[in-house]
């Protein structure tokens, strides 16, 4: 028997599987990977060796408005960790710049001043002397225009960054299940950038493409206008970090917003990638808090079981959800119409400029619903998870229970993935 223990919101759930039939458990190398320097070391390496500029304290020089992109409360980026070592390259070089730390929210809600407290600090927040600013996408007011991008949407991005003297990012770089990988150019589209560019950028066409996918970023449609965004805001700087899944740092990258982050993207694709086992039950999580917190975000840890779920198989996604389902439309999509294909074949039907909010969310699990049986174990109530075509299970004991009836066989083999956003499942050779 094996007790598999998974992430869940901020503790852990188990579950005891006969040996013979745990087929596989896909687990990032970042889990086990030991770096050879503490957090603080591996960033202030990074910053001391850029990769495709100078570093931060000379661009810093004889700058005034300094802004540094920061990621939102969804993402568990260690900001305690990075924004400190970024401030103070920062003041090195130009010790009378006004610092704002601008919140990318991207599509999400705002965060809140308690969720503020809870990633940057007390010290950070309330007494460095820094200005912090939380972007809303739908604000116009707060955009400015930069042109348009190469997939022919507008180019509008929160007229903090756009003004900045010197504009900086902090990130982090996971896979991503469509722009490919996370950090880098992500901290401008869809971070900072307004509603009207997200949803030209996360249109349906883009979000079908084969290329669309985890771990691709050549001929990926996403990420083509996403560089082209961060080049038009004059993004001079990131400082990305790869983690574990503790949240702590295990490598840091520092310089170019693209150089860096493919450098980035190299080291994690050597690490995630894991080859598929295909099984008839799939076990998957988004890796505990604060990517579980939704529904929504959970669709990203569903792709990593979808890319080695046997034909007709069943996803047991393992998510706590304590926001609910993450987004109204999104949840609306699914609990306005009981046909898979329709809402598929509306979403493909739908111009770029026509894209609606979290449509992109929504076409993903109508993709996976479309071939797979969905049981969540969450904390989310059983009759959201049903509305939006899912099997809904008290723990994980009773979704394994459950998938077996959904099968018509007991006893089918499981594939478990203890955190579905940090690995690239890839097909066997």
């Amino acid at each position: 028997m094996q007790t598999i223990s998974l992430p869940y919101g901020r503790g852990r759930v188990e579950a005891q599987i006969p040996d013979q039939r745990l087929a596989a458990v896909l687990r990032s190398g970042a889990q086990s990977y030991r770096p050879q320097a503490d957090q603080d070391q591996l960033v202030r390496q990074a910053l001391e060796n850029p990769i495709g500029t100078p570093p931060l304290r000379e661009l810093a020089k004889g700058k005034h408005q300094v802004v540094i992109i920061s990621s939102d409360h969804t993402r568990p980026v260690p900001s305690k960790v990075i924004l400190p070592q970024l401030v103070d390259e920062i003041r090195a070089g130009s010790p009378s710049a006004k610092i704002t730390v601008l919140v990318a929210t991207g599509f999400h809600r705002p965060t809140t001043r308690e969720e503020m407290l809870d990633k940057y600090g007390e010290e950070l927040f309330l007494r460095s002397g820094l200005h912090f600013a939380v972007h809303l996408s739908g604000k116009d007011e707060d955009m400015v225009s930069l042109g348009t991008l190469p997939s022919g949407g507008k180019l509008l991005i929160n007229k903090l960054a756009a003004q900045a003297d010197l504009l900086v990012a902090e990130g982090f770089i996971e896979p991503h299940f469509f722009a490919g990988f996370s950090g880098g150019r992500k901290s401008v589209l869809p971070g900072v950038a307004s509603r009207t560019t997200v949803l030209a950028n996360h249109c349906s066409a883009f979000i079908d493409s084969l290329f669309a996918r985890t771990g691709i970023l050549d001929g990926n449609p996403i990420h083509r206008d996403m560089i082209y965004a961060a080049q038009q805001a004059k993004l001079a700087f990131i400082c990305n970090v790869v983690i574990d899944e503790k949240k702590e740092v295990i490598a840091a990258f520092a310089g170019h917003f693209n150089e860096a982050h493919r450098a980035g993207c190299a080291f994690v694709e050597q690490l995630s990638g894991v080859s598929a086992v295909p099984a008839p039950i799939v076990i998957s999580t988004n890796g505990g808090y604060p990517l579980d917190q939704n529904i929504y975000q959970s669709v990203k840890g569903m792709t990593a079981a979808e890319a080695t779920c046997a034909p007709g198989g069943v996803i047991i996604m393992v998510s706590a959800c304590s926001d609910g389902h993450g987004g109204q439309s999104f949840y609306d999509t699914f609990a306005q119409e009981p046909d898979e294909e329709k809402i598929m074949a509306s979403f493909l039907a739908t111009p770029s400029d026509r894209t609606i909010p979290d449509q992109w969310e929504a076409q993903i699990l109508c993709r996976i619903l479309l071939k797979h049986p969905v049981i969540m174990v969450t904390q989310a109530p059983r009759e959201m998870v049903e509305a939006m075509h899912m099997h809904w299970a008290p723990d994980l004991s009773a979704a394994i229970d459950l998938a077996d009836r959904l099968l018509g066989w007991a006893d089918s083999p499981i594939t478990v993935i203890p955190d579905g956003v940090s690995v690239i499942v890839k097909k066997a050779e």
